[in-house]
């Protein structure tokens, strides 16, 4: 029997509305309304949203008296000496002015009287790289932190304990309470991300940007890029031009496609950053790689470029493992993505290289991970890169379905009690773009049909058999796009599994309840409204009566 903490208990004791499910269909947003409210959302919400009621769920709460009142005298107070701390307190405030239309200047704590403080204490060791400590009280309201991380991930927490019409860019009436209490919350695990595939419908900078803000809310730190397929390639590379001018011209479909520029790619990279995300580029290889084959012959092994590719079908396509050139290409494409790229990790794909015979794959690995290591970063691969093997230090990317071999579950948990780190990435558990049922007009559905319990309702430390606890370094849930082209395709695809799945990532494995969970979830709805989120209404959530 699962463990529940006292956590999910006690915030499940506090509902504070009915709710109940009225089966499936999508809510649009009504992005200026002036009531609070949109099409889908609850008619009324809490005053004062009983505190830790929020997603994911924190790790530690201990409600106390009565709540803190913003109001159009709050101050935000930060240490004037440090630029990310003051960075912190614009971003809070940008957030908090449209639908307050309070002033709330950010000034020297000091200067912030019975406002909202944003300290970071070197010495608070025990909330690590990312955990915060919020408390609550009538005369103030006190973000706590090691790290300017740890005080972001805790302005997450705060927006979600106000109402709802926060988030909306015109003013609404208020009030704004914050319950009383102290939450003290760290992350379950280190690596908590999102993928977004770029290469099968190309997305903008700035609706990049808009799915980096969307993952923030949610405490996700990871973005991995899917830059590169048989469909189109992303990423400006100086030494190898076509690889865009031709190999990026088309997506999924026969759109237009489209590429970053390396400034693009930077400004995707340094948002990300500003959100305390960290951004991991994969370049996929051997296979996925028809892009690049049209745009340079000699990638080939016959020396024939192959035309370019608008469908969705995959394997057929593999760099020309035993040619010299193919090594300078990856060598220069590395280099160049790497020098863009500040984080730890480049992600070199290896999934599905059916036209590699597996000699070959072997060989191709064996070459191409030291290449990213001389460039200073740690290899990711999908979890076919454990056969081979993998690098010291590197990352498997688990995809796997629960039906998956016994054999290959086992491949990858040897090389996992061997020192390679993990990533859970269940496709019939995280993958975003799995249709929900099958009358989800989105989507596909070879791994099966992800209703919103089943992408939640799963334990990543005892997943894969044989894996020892220790080395899975988080979870991902990637967001395919063979049938995605709009942000709106996006979103109801990835609202409301992905707030699981970071929850997953994020909260005790003994705060883990579906129970409790649904009902938090279900209250997130007049949120994704008014954050102008397109939602799939799952049947299996208690939504607010439309």
């Amino acid at each position: 029997m699962r463990q529940r903490l006292t956590i999910p208990r006690l915030i499940g004791s506090l509902l504070l509305f009915a709710t109940a499910g009225v089966g499936c269909g999508e809510a649009a947003a009504d992005t200026d309304a002036t009531d609070g409210k949109a099409p889908g959302s609850a008619a009324a919400e809490p005053e004062v949203r009983p505190l830790g009621r929020i997603v994911p769920v924190p790790a530690s709460v201990t409600p106390e008296g009565e709540p803190y009142t913003l109001t159009a005298a709050t101050r935000i107070g930060v240490d004037a000496s440090s630029g990310e701390s003051q960075a912190l307190g614009r971003y809070l405030a940008g957030l908090l002015r449209p639908a307050t239309g309070f002033p709330l200047p950010v000034v020297d704590d000091r200067a912030a009287g019975h406002g909202i403080r944003l300290r970071l204490d070197p010495d608070e060791t025990g909330l690590g790289d990312e955990g915060y400590r919020l408390r609550s009280a009538p005369d103030g309201l006190t973000l706590t932190a090691r790290e300017p991380a740890g005080l972001f991930r805790g302005v997450q927490t705060l927006r979600q304990q106000l109402p709802s019409a926060v988030e909306r860019k015109s003013v609404q009436p208020g009030p704004w309470k914050i319950a009383g209490g102290t939450v003290t919350d760290t992350p379950r695990y280190a690596y908590r991300g999102a993928m977004l595939d770029v290469a099968r419908h190309f997305f903008t900078v700035d609706e990049v940007k808009r799915y980096i803000d969307q993952l923030a809310l949610y405490k996700v730190n990871t973005l991995h890029l899917h830059l590169s397929d048989d469909q189109g390639w992303r990423i400006a590379v100086d030494s190898w031009p076509r690889l865009t001018t031709h190999g990026g011209s088309t997506e999924v479909g026969g759109g237009t496609g489209g590429f970053y520029t390396k400034a693009q790619y930077r400004e995707i990279v340094e948002y990300a950053a500003s959100r305390y995300q960290e951004v991991i580029p994969e370049i996929d290889m051997p296979g996925h790689t028809n892009a690049a084959l049209a745009s340079y012959a000699e990638l080939t092994c016959d020396g024939v470029a192959p035309p370019l590719y608008t469908g969705t079908k995959v394997g057929f396509s593999s760099l020309c493992v035993p040619k010299p050139v193919t090594y300078d290409f990856v060598d220069d494409v590395v280099r160049e993505i790497a020098a863009l790229t500040p984080g730890r990790y480049l992600h070199i794909g290896g999934d599905e290289a059916h036209s590699t015979s597996h000699a070959d794959y072997v060989t191709f690995m064996d070459k191409v991970q030291p290449v990213v290591a001389k460039y200073g970063k740690t290899v990711v691969g999908w979890h076919q890169l454990t056969g081979a093997t993998p690098a010291e230090g590197a990352l498997v990317q688990y995809w796997g379905l629960d039906r998956t071999p016994a054999e290959e579950k086992e491949r990858v948990a040897a090389a996992a009690r061997n020192g390679t780190g993990l990533i859970l990435s269940p496709a019939d558990r995280t993958y975003l773009d799995m249709k929900y049922t099958k009358d989800t007009p989105l989507g596909l559905a070879w791994a099966g049909y992800v209703e919103v319990r089943r992408s939640y309702d799963w334990n990543p430390a005892t997943y894969l058999p044989g894996a020892p606890e220790d080395a899975v370094r988080g979870v991902e849930a990637p967001l395919w796009t063979e049938t995605l082209a709009s942000t709106g395709d996006l979103d109801v695809m990835a609202f409301p599994r992905l707030p699981g799945i970071a929850e997953l990532g994020w909260s005790p494995a003994a705060a883990h309840d579906w129970d409790t969970y649904k009902e938090r979830l279900a209250e997130q709805a007049p949120r994704f409204d008014a954050l102008g989120i397109t939602w799939y209404r799952s049947p299996e959530v208690p939504w607010p009566a439309e």
